[in-house]
């Protein structure tokens, strides 16, 4: 019986061929921090989709979950996602949750959300780049995928949700 983490892997697969999607897979040593597997992969911060998941309070009885997308080289802007929810409280979701919603373990999570309780939201400053690299649920494999496929399969909410760029600074890069 596969693993949760590897039933995302093999999902992540077969939908991208099942969508003639142009990527390619790295194997590399397990890490899940974005500055650290990058450099492992070769790949510019700046290439890197660093996700984070967020929870987000709408008044007293509603919780939301995002899916925050941004470059390597950049922090989620707590603050904006909060307003574009129009929430009144913003933390980042706890590991299991987040982990659950996402399907793979923390360091591993995908720029896709395959679970109808996670709003995708993605800075435009990520789909600047030709490709998107990421951690294709597994520590151990990165996916390069062309960031035309991305947008097209993934459909997105782009929004400005990206602060300091050019620093890694995100709390929890544990995502």
């Amino acid at each position: 019986m596969q693993t949760q983490k590897e039933e995302t892997y093999t999902h992540l697969i077969t939908w991208l061929d099942q969508h003639g999607a142009q990527y390619r897979l790295i194997d590399h040593e397990p890490e899940g921090r974005t500055e650290l597997v990058s450099a492992m992969r070769g790949n510019a911060l700046s290439q890197a989709a660093k996700c984070i998941i967020l929870m987000v309070k709408i008044g007293k009885k509603i919780t939301k979950y995002i899916l925050a997308v941004v470059p390597g080289d950049a922090s989620v802007d707590l603050q904006a996602v909060k307003a574009l929810m129009r929430g009144t409280y913003i933390a980042f979701a706890s590991s299991d949750i987040a982990e659950r919603l996402a399907g793979s373990v923390a360091g591993t999570i995908l720029p896709f959300s395959f679970n109808q309780e996670l709003e995708l939201i993605v800075d435009p400053s990520l789909l600047e780049n030709d490709e998107l690299y990421f951690n294709a649920a597994r520590l151990d494999r990165s996916l390069v995928l062309k960031t035309s496929d991305y947008v097209a399969l993934a459909q997105p909410r782009i929004e400005r949700i990206a602060a300091n760029r050019g620093t890694s600074s995100d709390a929890p890069d544990r995502y």
